[in-house]
C-alpha cells in the first residue's frame, strides 16, 4: 500500500511537518530513474529519495546523503532557493504535491511504470523529471482529486459494489475482508466490516511491514505474516523500501539465473550425449585407412569401373562388401580414402577433446545450480553473481547483427550479406575475432576483444558452432570455420556483399547448431 492514496494522505502530512518552512537547496540526480531532493531548515539538511523504476515507485527519506563528483546532473532549477509552503496529497489518488513560494508546484505522480515528477510554474506544467511520458504537459494538479465514498444505501442493495465505489482500495483491503470472513457475513455485517476497515484507512494506528504470499508488503491493515510495526508513516518507508528493493532484486535474479544455468546444463547434456553417440558410431564403424588398405591388398583383383565388390577383408578376416566409384581407379579410391582417413584422425581427437570439455561443463553448472538452491538473501546472490557468469542474450532489431553474450564476452552474427559488411567494417576493432564457416555462404560472426582478457575456448566453440548455424552448412554433421583477428580480414575492392578475402586463418571443427537457443 505505498502508492495507495490512504497511505498517502499519512505521508503527505508529515512530509509537511517536516517540509514546511524550509528551503529546497537542491535537486538532482545520479542514478537512473531516482530524483533526490535536498532542503535546509535552519542550517540542518532534509533529503527526500523519489524512487520511480518501471517497476517500483516510492519515497525514502534518508538521513543524510553524499552527492557524487561525476554523473550527477542539476534538475528543477527553478525551485533552487524557494521555500515550501504545504505538502497536500490528492484524494483517492496515488499523487501528491508540494507548493514553493511565488507559485511554484512539484507534483509526485506514483502510477507504477508511468510514475513521474512534474514541475509547475504558476499552474503551468513546465519540466519532467521522465521525459518520454510528455503527456504529463497537460496534467492539472488542481484537478485530480476524486471524490468516491461508501455509500450505505448502495451497499446494503449490492455488497459486491465496494470496489466499484472505492476503487482505489487495492489489494490488501480484500485481503483484510477475506480474513475476516467477508464471504460468511451478511449484508448488514458486511457494511459494518467495511466501515471499520475504511476508518482503519482514513487514521491507521499503526503501519505494517506484512509478507503476503512471499512479497513483503507496506500495510495499513494488520494482514498476512507481519514482520514488524511502526507507528510513523516515515519510518516504515524507510523500512520497508531497502527490504522490497533487496526482495525484488533476488526474485528478478535469482529466477532469471536459476533459468539461464537450467538451459545452459540442458544445452550442455544435449551436446555431451550427441558427442558420445558420434564416438560410439565411429568406434564401431569401419575406417576409411582400413577400407584403403583392404582396396590395396586386393587391388590386382578389382576391374576398372566397379561400382561395388565383395573384398576379404584381412582385419575381419572374412569378406565385405566395398564401395568403389566408376570414375576412379581402384588405387584413386584408396588415395582418396587415405585423404579422409587423415582428417578422420583429427575430427576424432576433436571430438573427444569436445566430449571431454562438455563433461567438465556439465559437472560445472551441475554444482553452480546446486550452490544457486542454497541462496536465499541478495547479499548472497550478488557475491554468487560476481563469482559465476551466467549467459545471458541480448536483441538489437535495429542493429545489423544478432547479439549473444557468453562469460562476459560479446559475440555478434550479421543478419545478411549486407549486414555482414556492416559488422566486420563498421561495428569490429582489428583485435576483435573474425569467424565464418569454410567455403560456404553464411554469417560474418565477431568476438569482441576484452581488454586484458583472453578469449576462453568455450567462447570461441560457441561462436564457431554460431557461425555453422548460420552457413550453407548448416545441416553438416561437422562444420570447419576459418577462425582469425579481424586486422586480418579485409574487403577486395568490387567485391559483392558480404565477400571479404582472409589471411592467417585457423580452422576449427565444429557441430552446426545455436547454443543459445531455447528448446520448445
Amino acid at each position: 500500500m505505498h502508492q495507495n492514496s490512504y497511505f498517502l494522505k499519512q505521508l503527505a502530512q508529515k512530509l509537511h511537518t517536516l517540509l514546511s518552512g524550509s528551503t529546497c537547496a537542491s535537486m538532482f540526480s545520479q542514478e537512473k530513474d531516482e530524483l533526490m531532493l535536498e532542503f535546509t531548515y535552519e542550517d540542518q539538511s532534509i533529503f527526500l529519495k523519489a524512487i520511480q523504476t518501471p517497476t517500483f515507485s516510492s519515497l525514502q527519506i534518508p538521513q543524510s546523503f553524499n552527492r557524487a563528483r561525476q554523473n550527477s546532473v542539476d534538475l528543477f532549477a527553478p525551485l533552487i532557493g524557494q521555500k515550501v509552503l504545504e505538502v497536500v496529497s490528492h484524494k483517492q489518488e496515488r499523487s501528491f504535491y508540494i507548493t514553493f513560494t511565488e507559485g511554484k508546484t512539484l507534483l509526485f505522480k506514483l502510477f507504477g511504470n508511468r510514475s513521474n515528477v512534474v514541475l509547475f510554474e504558476d499552474g503551468k506544467a513546465t519540466e519532467l523529471f521522465h521525459r518520454k511520458l510528455s503527456k504529463d504537459l497537460l496534467l492539472d494538479y488542481k484537478a485530480m482529486d476524486h471524490d468516491w465514498r461508501l455509500n450505505r444505501e448502495q451497499f446494503l442493495a449490492d455488497p459486491g459494489s465496494l470496489k466499484k465505489m472505492l476503487p482505489t482500495l487495492g489489494d490488501l483491503p480484500f485481503l483484510y475482508l477475506q480474513e475476516n470472513k467477508w464471504a460468511d457475513k451478511a449484508p448488514q455485517e458486511k457494511l459494518y466490516l467495511a466501515e471499520e476497515m475504511v476508518a482503519l484507512l482514513e487514521n491507521p494506528p499503526t503501519f505494517y511491514l506484512t509478507t503476503v504470499d512471499k512479497i513483503l508488503r507496506l500495510s495499513l491493515l494488520p494482514v498476512g505474516t507481519i514482520q514488524d510495526t511502526f507507528d510513523n508513516p516515515l519510518e516504515a518507508l524507510n523500512a520497508f523500501v531497502p527490504q522490497f528493493r533487496a526482495q525484488e532484486y533476488f526474485q528478478r535474479n535469482y529466477s532469471a539465473t536459476n533459468k539461464a544455468l537450467q538451459r545452459q546444463l540442458e544445452v550442455a547434456n544435449k551436446i555431451w550425449y550427441q558427442l558420445q553417440e558420434q564416438l560410439e558410431q565411429w568406434h564401431h564403424g569401419t575406417p576409411y585407412a582400413q577400407t584403403a588398405d583392404v582396396i590395396m591388398a586386393n587391388l590386382s583383383n578389382i576391374p576398372v569401373g566397379t561400382q561395388e565388390m565383395e573384398l576379404f577383408d584381412f582385419y575381419l578376416n572374412q569378406p565385405r562388401l566395398v564401395k568403389l566409384s566408376r570414375t576412379e581407379t581402384p588405387q584413386k579410391t584408396a588415395e582418396r580414402l587415405y585423404k579422409k582417413a587423415k582428417n578422420q584422425q583429427i575430427e576424432w581427437r576433436l571430438l573427444q577433446e569436445r566430449a571431454q570439455r562438455k563433461e567438465v561443463e556439465v559437472e560445472t553448472l551441475t554444482q553452480q545450480l546446486a550452490a544457486l538452491e542454497q541462496i536465499e538473501t541478495a547479499p548472497a546472490l550478488r557475491q554468487y553473481l560476481k563469482k559465476h557468469t551466467v549467459t545471458q542474450t541480448v536483441t538489437g532489431p535495429d542493429l545489423p547483427y544478432h547479439s549473444f553474450e557468453l562469460d562476459g564476452f560479446k559475440i555478434w552474427v550479421g543478419k545478411n550479406a549486407k549486414a555482414n559488411d556492416t559488422l566486420t567494417l563498421k561495428h569490429t576493432h582489428k583485435d576483435d575475432l573474425w569467424l565464418h564457416a569454410k567455403d560456404v555462404p553464411g554469417s560474418h560472426v565477431v568476438i569482441k576483444q576484452v581488454p586484458g582478457k583472453a578469449i576462453p575456448v568455450r567462447v570461441i566453440e560457441a561462436a564457431a558452432q554460431l557461425a555453422a548455424f548460420y552457413s550453407k552448412r548448416k545441416s553438416d554433421t561437422l562444420c570447419p570455420v576459418l577462425c582469425t583477428p579481424k586486422k586480418y580480414v579485409r574487403k577486395p575492392k568490387g567485391a559483392t556483399a558480404g565477400s571479404v578475402m582472409v589471411e592467417r586463418e585457423k580452422v576449427i571443427l565444429v557441430k552446426p547448431e545455436n547454443p543459445f537457443r531455447k528448446t520448445p
